[in-house]
């Protein structure tokens, strides 16, 4: 018997799947090094924890595997779902659990078994014409070449402009190049550069030394110091005056830069990603843009193509709002009426994902239910609808009766302008055959 405790802990700490215990207290009692490996978090700090503090997963709040076993006495197998770990990466993983008796019999806890199913997801997005960069996903191939760049560009430590319009996920897009760059370690930090005016935006991206200005009682870092080591996001580069561009300019090319009030020269080691929902060139043109400030930061561009270009992401982009607002909300709702769905694929989308994204979360607002129905989408959406479904129908009709008098006026003409021959040509009564020519205005 001494010997089955070492051998059981030898065979676990062997396996690839990840196994904890827990108490009838929901707190951990024994992980595995597997464990460790997919939550990104280390045995000692997990034991001793609650599950759910430590196993963060999509079923934790109204679907956990264990209590469901624990409650029936039954074991639960190959339940699927997803972890966010320690550095908040999602892994979809599957899920068996049991319970865990003693030597009498009696039930101490639970045993759950994780598997990680990241490389399964992985080739069925490849076989499925998926393409994925990141936590992003997409089936449309306009995207395909926006993953390949950014893939690229992440690797290298080269300037990235993002361009695109306003809410198509451009900061978004520059969070997970840093991400998946050698940076990813130190800070991420983003600047909103048209919402400052050019005193608070220079002391916000330089920082500013004690008693620089009235009211300057401390040191405060910059985000080029905050972000030192990582990525600066300068968002809204295309709004920047041309004064603040020309101090852009020499960080960029000298790589330091001087805090206000100071003395000494600070190096700025950050990557800088910038965005812009404006077209450059013309900025250019129009005076309001320093080129050599443009072929600064243009050394990559990616083009972010709007939502209205690629609705077949449509689905997908709700699957996943529904499953963010479902964790964020308690909820348990299953996504949108294909009634809905109807609706979302006929708009046009001028806001792009950012409105998407709100809309979902109005429909989580606005329904009690497990589905989000189209009584639960803004007003706009159906008035909007119903012009364009009118617009076509008039178009139609337009089509038609033009395409109706083209024939009737071919048929009078191999006629000779009989309408007893083009009405017996046409295969209708010659009285309707006038009636016709009155709609559609066609002299005799």
């Amino acid at each position: 018997m001494p010997i089955i405790e070492p051998l059981t802990e030898a065979i676990l700490e062997s396996i690839s799947d990840g196994v904890f215990t827990v108490d009838l207290d929901w707190h951990i009692t024994s992980f595995n090094r597997a464990a460790e490996e997919i939550t990104g978090i280390s045995r000692a700090d997990a034991i001793g924890s609650n599950c759910c503090d430590v196993f963060r997963s999509s079923m934790c709040e109204n679907h956990c595997a264990l209590r469901k076993t624990l409650k029936s006495k039954k074991p639960l197998i190959n339940q699927t779902g997803f972890i966010v770990r320690s550095d908040g990466l999602q892994i979809p993983i599957s899920v068996s659990t049991a319970v865990l008796r003693d030597q009498n019999g009696f039930i101490i806890g639970g045993a759950e078994t994780f598997r990680d199913l990241s490389e399964i997801e992985r080739l069925k997005t490849r076989l499925s014409g998926h393409y994925s960069f990141g936590e992003w996903g997409s089936s449309s191939p306009a995207m395909k070449r926006v993953f390949e760049l950014a893939a690229a560009v992440a690797r290298s430590g080269s300037s990235v402009l993002i361009t695109g319009e306003t809410g198509t996920g451009k900061e978004l897009l520059a969070r997970t190049i840093h991400d998946m760059s050698d940076r990813s370690k130190r800070p991420f930090v983003a600047v909103n550069c048209g919402a400052l005016p050019d005193t608070l935006l220079e002391s916000e991206l330089f920082g500013y030394k004690k008693g620089a200005f009235t009211g300057a009682d401390r040191d405060k870092p910059g985000r080029f110091e905050l972000a030192k080591g990582g990525t600066l996001f300068l968002d809204e580069i295309g709004e920047v005056s041309p004064a603040m561009q020309v101090r852009l300019l020499r960080v960029l090319q000298e790589q330091v830069f001087e805090p206000l009030g100071a003395t000494q020269s600070v190096s700025a080691d950050v990557r800088i990603i910038t965005a812009t929902n404006r077209n450059l060139s013309d900025r250019i043109k129009e005076g309001l843009f320093r080129q050599d400030l443009f072929f600064r930061i243009h050394i990559i561009s990616i083009e972010l193509p709007p939502l209205r270009e690629r609705k077949e992401d449509i689905p997908h982009l709700i699957a996943h709002f529904v499953d963010r607002f479902n964790i964020r909300f308690n909820r348990t709702v299953s996504g949108v009426s294909p009634e809905a769905l109807t609706f979302l694929m006929e708009h046009s989308w001028p806001g792009n994902i950012r409105e998407l994204e709100n809309i979902i979360e109005r429909g989580f607002v606005l329904s009690t239910g497990q589905c989000i129905d189209k009584e639960h989408l803004p007003d706009y959406f159906h008035s909007a609808i119903k012009q364009v479904r009118q617009e076509d129908h008039h178009l139609i009709h337009t089509a038609r009766d033009q395409a109706e008098a083209d024939s009737i006026v071919s048929a009078l003409k191999r006629g000779n302008n009989s309408h007893k021959d083009a009405a017996r040509e046409l295969g209708i009564h010659k009285t309707t055959l006038y009636r016709k020519m009155k709609r559609l205005g066609i002299r005799e």
